[in-house]
């Protein structure tokens, strides 16, 4: 009974209001909430990015392994924002929280600052495997200076190129390593039938509606565009004010009126942009290199020859590698203190997160169970073939992990597929070219308020000129566009804050 409670409370966010704990047993403070066995309870609030909840069996041994009563309330990722901002309107978050990316921590910093949730700095050295967390990532989630929350550690930069090395070898072409090669291959792709069926039936690459995670911020980043936000004559300004930014609009822009890249990439699922790449249209997918595995999984269902490589160096026109960061974590865990009532209560919670730090635990989160989800081979987990189970299993509760495996000890993982292998190879190397967002520890009152929608004008005058609908004195005008709606009060919020920040 108590598991379909926890299902039904995954679902419905109302539910929640429903849900209290018994207090007043011994061994814990009155205020901490404790089931009928005297164990700690308490709730989650995690993103679900299966389509199903998952099975319980990780949650039990979970419960088993630390000692507490958890009720995990899986939120499905696309309504993921919205239920959490209608549970903290009516102040029924319960008592941890995973936001949903960056994004949503910069919204909720304002609300940090109002004292809505506990400040947690202080008590991490109290844990040992939480004060084992990274420092800088740490530094890179405070809010004024002061920690308010954990973090799931993310590689810097897993961007760059995936290719069909089949096509290329078809055609004589070697691993581009510039952002000229990649054109090449993008036409090569395109024209010179790569997969020799005589047939005009490809092209190069394949993009999608997301101006980050798709192609745009890596072949700008080849090009040396700054990452958010740049330095340029003293003082901080947004990526879009440096000509690195509008030569990387022109490399598109280019590749679109050529019929090398798919036309409609502005309005492009993920979905159906990797479609193109799996089912053979589409020869080159420059994101996440890590994506590989998946990809590959799908494409030799159809055609079983297919091969992938991957590549991460690819220069610009100053003869450089660069490559944009991330600042080094994709979520964050917060706590309420509408829901966490006393200093005793976020112990017991923090404990209980310190567990899921240690390897034992981490492992277990992140890989499942030895010898039915993962065997350890040369020291690094190697996944079941049977992906069904682990997806259904273990893949949802990856979205608890605090740290990352330097930090919490977990297992790396082992991948049979070569370029895949590669590809985590060469995501460590990215850390040797890394383009870091200076504004990651600053704030902006105004950015805070209106970025979502500075960002938007700016996203669709960046699509407008690729398309060729503006040319460069309307994208120009689209910029003072975006000063006059308030960036220029970002820019002088952040430049405030960096000048005060490097005093």
């Amino acid at each position: 009974m108590r598991n379909s409670k926890k299902k039904l409370l995954g679902i419905s966010l109302a539910l929640l209001l429903g849900v209290s704990g018994l207090a007043g047993c011994s061994g814990f403070n009155a205020s901490t909430k404790v089931d009928s066995n005297g164990k700690p309870s308490f709730t989650i609030m995690a993103n679900l990015y299966t389509p199903e909840i998952p099975s319980d069996k990780i949650e039990k041994l979970l419960e088993e392994k630390t000692g507490v009563d958890l009720t995990i309330q899986w939120t499905p990722d696309t309504s993921y924002e919205e239920k959490l901002n209608t549970a903290f309107a009516t102040e029924t978050l319960p008592e941890a929280v995973f936001l949903k990316n960056q994004t949503t921590f910069i919204q909720f910093k304002e609300a940090i600052r109002d004292d809505q949730f506990w400040e947690i700095g202080p008590y991490l050295s109290e844990y040992p495997n939480l004060s084992k967390l990274n420092e800088q990532i740490i530094e890179n989630t405070a809010v004024d200076g002061k920690i308010y929350s954990l973090y799931q550690g993310r590689p810097l930069s897993r961007q760059g190129l995936i290719y069909r090395k089949d096509w290329a070898e078809n055609l004589g072409l070697e691993a581009p390593t510039s952002i000229d090669d990649v054109y090449e291959m993008a036409r090569a792709f395109t024209e010179d039938d790569p997969d020799g069926n005589g047939k005009d039936d490809t092209f190069g690459i394949t993009d999608r509606a997301d101006l980050s995670y798709g192609a745009f911020k890596t072949v700008a980043s080849w090009f040396g565009t700054p990452n958010g936000w740049g330095e340029k004559d003293g003082q901080l300004l947004p990526e879009f004010m440096f000509e690195e930014y509008m030569d990387s609009m022109d490399y598109l822009k280019k590749l679109r009126d050529k019929g090398y890249i798919n036309q409609d990439f502005p309005v492009t699922s993920k979905e159906d942009q990797q479609a193109f790449f799996k089912n053979g249209t589409a020869g080159m997918y420059i994101g996440s290199m890590a994506d590989v595995v998946s990809l590959h999984k799908d494409a030799v269902t159809l055609n079983p020859d297919i091969e992938f490589d991957v590549q991460n160096k690819i220069k610009g026109p100053n003869g450089e590698y660069g490559i944009w960061a991330i600042p080094g974590y994709g979520n964050v865990v917060l706590f309420p203190k509408s829901a966490v009532k006393s200093e005793e209560q976020l112990k017991e919670i923090l404990s209980f997160f310190d567990k899921l730090a240690t390897p034992e635990i981490a492992n277990l989160i992140f890989w499942g169970i030895e010898g039915e989800h993962y065997t350890v081979q040369e020291g690094r987990a190697l996944t079941s073939e049977d992906t069904d189970l682990t997806t259904r299993e273990v893949k949802p509760y990856q979205s608890l992990e605090i740290g990352e495996p330097k930090t919490n000890g977990r297992y790396e993982g082992l991948f049979t597929l070569p370029a895949k292998e590669k590809a985590e190879k060469l995501i460590e190397d990215n850390e040797n070219y890394l383009i870091h967002d200076p504004t990651v520890p600053l704030d902006s009152a105004t950015f805070a308020e209106r970025g979502e929608l500075l960002n938007q004008k700016i996203n669709d005058a960046t699509y407008q000129y690729i398309l060729g609908d503006l040319d460069k004195a309307g994208f120009k005008n689209a910029i003072e566009d975006w000063k006059k709606s308030g960036g220029d009060d970002v820019i002088k919020e952040f430049n405030d804050a960096y000048q005060k920040l490097n005093k």
